[in-house]
């Protein structure tokens, strides 16, 4: 997982609410074993409308997706996350996410941004009238600006996964940062118990 400090980038407005994850990443696209070529499926089915967000030129460069309110709910699937990162998106802001989908979000390294419902709408009318405007996401401070019209709002993230995001660790990344101790610990098992030490 790439450390994330903080994030620049332009935005593409989603106005609509309670997106799930079918709609994020169809079921047909589970079929893969591997974790890229997932954005091939993002909102496939949507996408099929020449007139939907992304397929507008003008959001074409936008790495910062800014939903409508409870944003991946549905199944658990990690697929979803997979597919938003592979298409190029490296956070979501709404005023509201899933449990799992923000919990699957944070382990791999996507961004979710929680801020108030009529910040989300103020900042989904700026892109509306100037797809250029970027949105800063600043996870070192925890807040996220949009300069081009003084927006500047904190959002909540637990020191814990603040930690993970900027050390750019996920679960293998934090076991493997206790290695030393689980050395320290395999060392004095006994010898017929199974071992974490390569055979």
């Amino acid at each position: 997982m790439q450390a994330v400090h903080q994030i620049v980038a332009r935005g593409a407005p989603l106005d609509r609410s309670d997106v799930d994850t079918d709609q994020i990443i169809p079921s047909d696209w589970l079929k893969r074993v591997e974790r890229t070529g997932f954005g091939e499926g993002l909102f496939s089915e949507w996408r099929e409308r020449s007139d939907f967000v992304l397929n507008q030129d003008r959001y074409s460069q936008a790495h910062v997706l800014v939903a409508g309110p409870n944003f991946g709910t549905g199944s658990s699937r990690e697929h979803a996350v997979w597919a938003l990162q592979d298409y190029g998106f490296e956070a979501v802001v709404s005023s509201r996410f899933a449990d799992i989908f923000r919990n699957n979000a944070l382990k791999g390294g996507l961004v979710p941004v929680t801020v108030p419902e009529p910040v989300v709408r103020t900042i989904m009318a700026a892109l509306a009238d100037d797809a250029s405007i970027e949105i800063v996401i600043d996870v070192v401070n925890r807040r996220m600006a949009v300069p081009a019209i003084a927006l500047d709002e904190p959002f909540e993230l637990d020191d814990y996964t603040q930690h993970r995001l900027l050390e750019g660790l996920d679960d293998i990344g934090i076991t493997e940062s206790h290695g030393a101790d689980i050395s320290k610990f395999e060392a004095h098992r006994p010898a017929y118990l199974p071992s974490a030490a390569a055979s």
